[in-house]
């Protein structure tokens, strides 16, 4: 296997465990209202983070793989934003989040670098 087909497996593992891990951070949440609103908000972006980077990767042309790229980073930025949110709003505030904020922007800094590449 081509080492940059090992990197997009490598990468399509890492934004499923990203997934995975707001999942189980989902479950930690208290049970209150606002945490529930958040949480599903933070659930469906980041499991889209996943999803749409599989289909990019999946993608039947150039143009393609840019559009569902772009998507991507939408979702990924709004994950970020979902954590910072439930961090500030003293929802949730544990070091767990911490590392899913900085995962979460190594995964954006990837993505963006990728579209910054797929445009030229």
């Amino acid at each position: 296997m081509a080492e940059k087909e090992m990197f997009i497996e490598a990468f399509k593992k890492r934004t499923k465990h990203l997934a995975v891990e707001v999942i189980k951070l989902f479950r930690m949440l208290p049970k209150v209202e606002e945490a529930k609103i958040t949480g599903k908000q933070l659930l469906r972006c980041a499991s889209s983070v996943a999803a749409n980077y599989r289909a990019a990767c999946r993608g039947r042309s150039k143009a393609e793989f840019y559009a569902k790229l772009s998507i991507t980073i939408e979702e990924c930025d709004e994950t970020l934003f979902w954590l910072e949110l439930i961090e500030e709003a003293e929802i949730f505030n544990q070091p767990f989040i911490q590392e899913l904020k900085a995962e979460t922007t190594a995964i954006l800094m990837v993505l963006s670098k990728a579209r910054k590449t797929a445009s030229q």
